[in-house]
């Protein structure tokens, strides 16, 4: 019996040093994910966004993640400006979490523990060409008669619309008709674009397609999968473009924590997950699909080029940095991880004149001075639902972007891109309509972007 006994409290001891080990080992892991975070946030807002170290704080650090919000604050950054680098301690016997910058591709949140220095990172200088005409340039791009009225100051009003707004920009007809920016913010100022990313990763696959290095409807390539008799290797980059790729994603949303706060790489998280569903037939969405889509379209162009020559030019990669700059949106960071995987599922940075250009874009129906820099089709494709639908929504599906197809006054052949914190991207070809919303809202005060959309219809309609 005491033998018994003797047994039972050494198992609750040991149990009880496992919980507490555990309970220190998550307390010091979410202390490394906030590090990441600072580092990363204020390494993008000051090189990217342009923007200062108070609004960064007030606006990118606020309103963040609940694991997160409360340990942010008490963590130290250090400012690298020779190097462009943040560096955030999170742990007295450990390196601090370190976000190095580049001016191609803007910042990479380095590995937990990473004490070294980034090398090879591309050394290139990007060409701002404001002083050419709208909308390659900025020049003339606000229509001098303009009857838009107070519409850019409503979505200011937090009791109108909701939200923190920070910036607006209204285009009809080529030009800008309405704009508007936070005090602090002006046309050239950066902010994360958060899930709209998904939206320029399609309009990225959609370049692709045209230069006839993708076929969204092959079975996927991604080289993870390639062992025999792996079920994934059956996906299409249109499964995972649709959010209908059945595999499993660790919550709703798929947060992927890990890869945006914690230096994990795309190729580590998001090629690891099984599949759940047969592919096309549910709904679910995710980060880690857009993640794949833009790794297997990788793959294929890897593949195509190989198959081409591989003394083909740089032209014919998948190169996000290349494409936005043909279209003026000189502004436009796509980010990568440290094994340079863009993270294009939310991590992108860029100016709500650089939307309005992309919006532009699809208004010509990829068409761009001349150029077609998508196939025709495209936009009818990526607008148009295609198997399982969002449930419980106001809003549809189509291939990387929402459909607000179903909402009263606003004509159904609007598509648009939607991001965390309020950022939108709203085109309406019907009525050679784009809406750019740009905002720092929270979980319990968000921006009413039906209504706003409405609104603006009804007085153009009008």
């Amino acid at each position: 019996m005491l033998k018994k006994l003797a047994s039972l409290y050494i198992a609750g001891v040991l149990f009880s040093q496992g919980a507490f080990a555990q309970e220190e080992e998550s307390r010091r892991y979410d202390r490394a994910l906030a590090a990441g975070y600072k580092a990363q946030f204020i390494c993008s807002g000051l090189w990217n966004g342009g923007k200062s170290l108070a609004d960064i704080k007030s606006d990118e650090l606020t309103g963040i993640y609940d694991r997160i919000a409360n340990i942010v604050p008490a963590l130290t950054e250090e400012i690298d400006e020779s190097e462009r680098q943040v560096r955030v301690r999170f742990a007295d016997d450990a390196p601090p979490r370190v976000a190095i910058w580049n001016r191609k591709s803007g910042c990479t949140s380095m590995p937990i523990s990473f004490g070294g220095l980034k090398i090879g990172a591309p050394v290139i200088e990007r060409n701002f060409v404001d002083d050419q005409p709208w909308p390659m340039g900025d020049q003339n791009a606000v229509s001098p008669s303009s009857d838009f009225g107070n519409i850019a100051d409503r979505a200011f009003r937090p009791n109108i619309y909701g939200g923190k707004t920070s910036a607006v920009l209204v285009i009809k007809d080529g030009k800008i008709q309405t704009e508007k920016y936070k005090q602090g913010h002006n046309l050239h100022t950066g902010q994360r674009t958060w899930s709209v990313a998904k939206s320029l990763a399609g309009t990225l696959i959609g370049h692709s397609v045209e230069r006839k290095m993708v076929d969204v409807n092959a079975p996927v390539q991604i080289p993870e999968w390639q062992k025999f008799g792996d079920p994934r290797a059956s996906l299409t980059i249109d499964n995972l473009m649709r959010m209908s790729s059945g595999l499993v994603s660790d919550t709703a949303g798929n947060r992927t924590d890990p890869l945006y706060m914690g230096g994990a790489s795309v190729t580590e998280r998001a090629t690891a997950w099984p599949l759940l569903y047969a592919p096309g037939s549910r709904f679910r969405y995710a980060n880690n699909d857009t993640l794949l889509a833009v790794h297997a379209a990788r793959a294929q162009h890897l593949d195509q080029k190989h198959k081409l020559g591989n003394d083909l030019p740089d032209q014919h990669d998948f190169d996000p940095f290349t494409f936005f700059q043909k279209l003026g949106m000189t502004r436009t960071y796509v980010e990568t991880d440290w094994q340079d995987n863009y993270i294009l599922s939310s991590q992108v940075w860029t100016t709500a004149r650089d939307l309005g250009r992309l919006g532009m874009l699809y208004l010509n129906n990829g068409l761009w001075n001349g150029e077609r820099l998508l196939p025709e089709s495209w936009r009818a494709y990526v607008s148009t639902p295609s198997g399982p639908q969002p449930e419980g929504r106001n809003f549809g599906y189509g291939a990387t972007f929402w459909l607000m197809n179903k909402s009263d006054g606003i004509p159904e052949d609007t598509l648009a891109g939607f991001g965390n914190r309020g950022q939108y991207l709203v085109i309406i070809p019907s009525l050679d309509l784009v809406i750019v919303r740009r905002g720092y809202d929270t979980s319990d005060n968000q921006f009413d972007i039906e209504a706003f959309t409405r609104d603006i219809v009804a007085g153009v309609e009008g």
